[in-house]
């Protein structure tokens, strides 16, 4: 007898089976509930992906939009040119990676071939420029020079070089109309990254690999605008890749064109000026250092008054935008950003911080004010300050007696402006403030007066400068303190005393901190885009303007017309009468004041100027030159680091702006004919019919005509007899406002101007 049943299984087997017919049908059961998921629930979509694997795309770049100064004279546009370029796609299919035909087309283009590998590769965070940042399968531009028998070679023998192509393009073009650079301003473009294709895929502006994108300047602000649509054509292609019809196709177009406030023949004016200033500076003497000023850098804006329009905007060193058309070459942006470039891509204008100097006292007067100190009252203009062992001077031991505030702002007295902060710091409860919030006048002021923030003017990257307010010392503090506690000795060196001094204290506004800030400097900095729109503000009533370049955008066909409106960005914490008074002051800097050994013959009484000047010091470097002016239509900041005083660096160039804006010949008569701007230019360039701009024509060089028209000048700069309330530097002399009593520290007691 045996226990084997009939079937001949074991339960085991029988077990096993039934574990194998469980996953089986399971198997069964997943994949045809894939098959439903693939066919019915996505069927469509996956269905349409499908159908455009046989879809083949051709884009058509759209034109990108001009941009215009505020006549209508192109500052940027577009040009044709012959462009070779290399598609990655094809030249990584041969076998040494398209390294022989790079080879080849650099004989023909008369490039080295290591030139032409360098601009094919794709950038990444080790590889410096040249290289490709745009899209990996859009043709890469190698040059947008090529001749017409270059690219004849080219396509002749389109056997010889897969992957190369030769066409004619558009190609953006800043043709610096009068010479008129405007580099910072205008910015530059580069190819879109898949990034930038990516994050804007689902906005109502997608990229397509074949962009340029603005990158800088109001190429990037005004990017959307300016750049257009792409025309994308469809074609259906078979298995094979032959055309087998025409899907769908959409029209390029082309972007819209930027009217700016800029006029270039202002913006050459002041680009020349700013330069020949700084070259002059340069042949001055430092007394304090030994050695001549460097002014190794300098910014100027010139600005509507009563619009914060900006007329011009000049920033020093600067660079030819043009460098980065069809590619920028290693050479070139070494240049641009080496250790040894002083950084040309930076826009002083609104990038450049710097301690103000005595430029800044338009706040501490209207903090005085707003603290309880009459204007008109009697405040000591003595030769000095003391607190403590610690003698503040004033420039030269220079005593005026007891003078108005007003008075203060002509001869720039020092001595009356660290008497007025003193006071308020002890009154605010000193170096321990007293319970609940300390008033701060001097510091809610300067926030008032839109300091330490981005004035919103239209270009990227604005910084806010400073305004170091309690808040802003303890934080400061927070992130310092451990390096400056462990570095600090009390017995050290110069800057080993100062760490040890703000290891202990650095969180605490300090009586010298008060004092330092109360004439611009200390840890104060500013913009000279701030400063123009603070005395563009003083001179239209007080009313601060958010700065603008754009002024309006047409569209191509010219039947739309959207203006940029000026936009009011708050008021002047001061009276009608505190601003009377500190206009009639900044009048007297001109006429009798700091400034006035630069003003001599000014036809002040038709066109009334009014100026600040200012001379900071800035530690381990030689003075910032500051002049802010204005005059009813315009204010106008200079600012040149390391190059001495504010009128005397500054000063020429500045009535040069001037003398070009309202036709000042070089005997102080008026040609209003040979004026540029007599008063801001209201009215949009004209539009033809056809969608074009009607463009004055730019001849000669307006700086050139306005030096020639100043050479005559008996009474411009340094020949004039100096007044007496102001010192006259000689063309040896030191031309600081003030001596340097010793280095300067962050927060300490030193006098600085």
């Amino acid at each position: 007898m045996t226990n084997i049943p009939e079937t001949g299984r074991t339960p085991r087997v029988q077990i096993r089976l039934v574990v194998i017919q469980i996953l089986v049908l399971s198997l069964l059961g997943t994949l045809g509930g894939r098959l439903w998921y693939l066919q019915i629930r996505e069927g469509a979509a996956y269905q349409k992906e499908a159908s455009g694997n046989h879809v083949q795309q051709v884009v058509q770049p759209a034109v990108r939009g001009d941009i215009l100064d505020a006549r209508g004279v192109p500052i940027a546009d577009n040009e044709t040119r012959l462009v070779v370029s290399a598609s990655r796609t094809e030249l990584l299919k041969q076998k040494d990676d398209g390294k022989a035909v790079l080879t080849k087309l650099a004989g023909v283009l008369g490039m080295k071939p290591a030139d032409v590998m360098l601009k094919v590769r794709l950038c990444d965070a080790k590889t410096p420029q040249p290289c490709w940042n745009g899209s990996p399968y859009q043709p890469i531009p190698v040059t947008d020079k090529a001749t017409p028998k270059q690219a004849l070679q080219i396509r002749e023998r389109s056997e010889d070089f897969p992957g190369i192509s030769a066409e004619p393009e558009a190609v953006r073009r800043y043709p610096a109309p009068g010479k008129a650079n405007t580099a910072q301003v205008l910015g530059y473009l580069s190819p879109v990254t898949d990034a930038e294709i990516q994050k804007a895929k689902d906005t109502d502006s997608p990229y397509l690999r074949s962009d340029m994108v603005g990158r800088s300047g109001i190429e990037r602000t005004y990017d959307k605008v300016l750049r257009g649509k792409a025309g994308v054509t469809r074609y259906e292609v078979d298995n094979l890749g032959r055309v087998i019809g025409k899907a769908k196709s959409d029209a390029a177009e082309s972007g819209s064109n930027l009217v700016t406030s800029i006029d270039s023949r202002v913006q050459r004016v002041a680009e020349y000026e700013l330069d020949k200033a700084m070259k002059a500076a340069r042949q001055q003497y430092d007394k304090i250092t030994g050695e001549n000023y460097k002014a190794d850098s300098g910014a100027v804006v010139v600005m509507e008054a009563k619009t914060g329009r900006i007329v011009a905007m000049a920033s020093a060193p600067t660079y030819d935008p043009n460098v980065w058309v069809g590619g920028i070459s290693g050479k070139d942006y070494k240049a641009l950003t080496g250790k040894n470039s002083d950084y040309p891509l930076l826009n002083r204008a609104i990038q450049g911080q710097a301690a103000p100097g005595s430029t800044f006292k338009v706040v501490s007067t209207a903090a005085a004010v707003n603290a309880g100190y009459p204007f008109d009252g009697r405040y000591p203009c003595t030769s000095s300050y003391s607190v403590g062992s610690q003698v503040f001077k004033n420039f030269e031991g220079e005593n005026f007696g007891p003078i108005s505030l007003g008075r203060a702002l002509e001869v720039s007295c020092d001595t009356v402006f660290y008497g007025l902060a003193d006071r308020e710091w002890k009154r605010d409860g000193g170096i321990n403030p007293k319970k609940g919030q300390p008033k701060d006048y001097f510091y809610k002021t300067a926030h008032q007066f839109g300091l330490g923030r981005e004035t919103g003017v239209d270009l990227p990257n604005e910084v806010t400068g400073r305004v170091p307010d309690r808040q802003w010392k303890l934080d400061y503090w927070k992130a310092n303190k451990d390096a400056w506690c462990k570095y600090g000795k009390k017995n050290g060196t110069y800057v080993e005393k100062i760490a040890y001094e703000n290891c202990l204290e650095g969180n605490k506004m300090r009586e010298g901190d008060s004092i330092n800030y109360s004439i611009g400097q200390g840890d104060t900095l500013v913009t000279p885009i701030q400063e123009a729109v603070i005395y563009g503000a003083v001179a239209n009533g007080g009313t601060m303007y958010q700065p603008t370049i754009g002024k309006a955008v047409i569209s191509a066909d010219g039947k739309t017309v959207t203006e940029i409106k000026p936009k009011k960005r708050g008021k002047l914490p001061v009276s009608q009468a505190t601003l009377k008074g500190m206009d009639d002051a900044f009048a007297g800097v001109v006429t009798r004041g700091t400034a006035a050994w630069k003003f001599g013959g000014w036809p002040q009484n038709k066109i009334p100027l009014h100026a600040k000047t200012g001379t900071a010091e800035v530690y381990g470097k030689q003075t910032t030159s500051w002049l802010a002016t204005y005059s009813k239509d315009y204010t106008v900041i200079m600012t040149i680091a390391q190059a001495g005083t504010g009128s005397g660096a500054s000063g020429e160039a500045v009535r040069n702006i001037y003398s070009a804006l309202y036709g000042v010949q070089g005997d102080g008569s008026i040609d209003k004919k040979k004026a540029l701007l007599p008063e801001p230019q209201k009215s949009l360039p004209k539009v033809r019919t056809d969608g074009t701009v009607v463009d004055p024509k730019v001849t000669g060089d307006p700086a050139k005509d306005v030096e020639t028209a100043q050479k005559n000048n008996t009474s411009n700069g340094d020949t004039q007899q100096t007044p007496a309330t102001s010192p006259s530097p000689t063309s040896t002399s030191n031309t600081r406002r003030r001596p340097r009593r010793g280095p300067r520290r962050r927060g300490g007691r030193r006098m600085l101007t």
